[in-house]
């Protein structure tokens, strides 16, 4: 799974997120921090509201947490999700003994972003274009 402080640097460098049933996410609070939760039409469902979109908890969940704004949420995006975002620039993912790389071409160039953790090699490369597009 990715890292918070890698999801954090997404969101940072303006990656938006719509959620759809099976995204994780964590809350922007303190006691909530270990907790991860997950985008389901049973439990959390977002929401569209004309002062903004939340993430309702529905019935079904143990504690007393109605809703909590979009943007106190902290997308959490999956391996497939990041090498999606990659789209035409994504070359490979290679496992090397203690890292895996990912390559990428972007403008005739070559760029191969390395990380002990997959997810968090594909979100490097994913921050590289938010970069670029920025």
């Amino acid at each position: 799974m990715i890292s918070t402080e890698m999801a954090v640097a997404l969101r940072e460098a303006g990656l938006v997120w719509r959620p759809e049933s099976g995204d994780r996410f964590q809350l922007d609070e303190p006691e909530f921090e270990a907790d991860v939760f997950t985008v389901s039409e049973m439990t959390v469902e977002p929401r569209e509201y004309p002062t903004g979109r939340i993430l309702a908890f529905n019935g079904t969940t143990e504690w007393a947490l109605d809703s909590v704004a979009l943007e106190d949420a902290l997308w959490l995006p999956h391996e497939a999700q990041l090498r999606e975002m990659l789209r035409g620039t994504f070359r490979s993912l290679r496992r090397l003994a203690d890292t895996h790389e990912v390559a990428i071409r972007v403008a005739q160039e070559d760029l191969v972003f390395e990380h002990p953790e997959p997810c968090d090699a594909y979100a490097l490369a994913v921050l590289e274009l938010l970069r670029r597009a920025a």
